[in-house]
């Protein structure tokens, strides 16, 4: 395998990928100003939504997005999905839908897994909650990048 990689394809590929996708930390920061510019959207089933999720999402499944996105969602705003983390990619198809649909969108990577192993806030039926940061994912409350 060639590992070399010429640094403009390189700089055009990252710079296309943060284009479209954002991180829990910077939603996290986004959402803490009270105005973050965009509409948090969980992608994930009924029952995920009800085991907990991100304060300030909105719910709304991958599967019904075609049906109900232009009742439910300001085409002016800009969304973020999510859905369960890395292994799952209902927030990559539900970003599809969307933007198929005209609607700007990234994908929160990690999704609500990071939100949570990252030790922030989490609304469960009987309140928000806050487990202490995963050292794994958060030393010292941040991966500091």
């Amino acid at each position: 395998m060639d590992w070399s990689t010429d640094p403009a394809a390189a700089a055009a590929h990252f710079a296309r990928r943060l284009a479209v996708e954002t991180d829990v930390s910077d939603v996290h920061t986004a959402l803490e100003t009270g105005d973050p510019g965009f509409v948090l959207l969980d992608s994930r089933s009924r029952e995920a939504w009800q085991q907990g999720h991100v304060p300030g999402a909105v719910h709304l499944p991958g599967a019904e997005i075609p049906d109900r996105a232009a009742a439910e969602l300001d085409p002016a705003v800009p969304v973020v999905t999510y859905c369960w983390g890395p292994g799952c990619n209902g927030a990559t198809r539900a970003a599809l839908r969307l933007a198929l649909l005209g609607y700007r969108v990234r994908e929160m990577i990690g999704g609500f897994e990071y939100w949570a192993r990252e030790g922030l806030p989490v609304v469960r039926p009987d309140g928000v909650h806050r487990a202490p940061a995963d050292p794994l994912t958060a030393p010292g409350g941040s991966c500091g990048c």
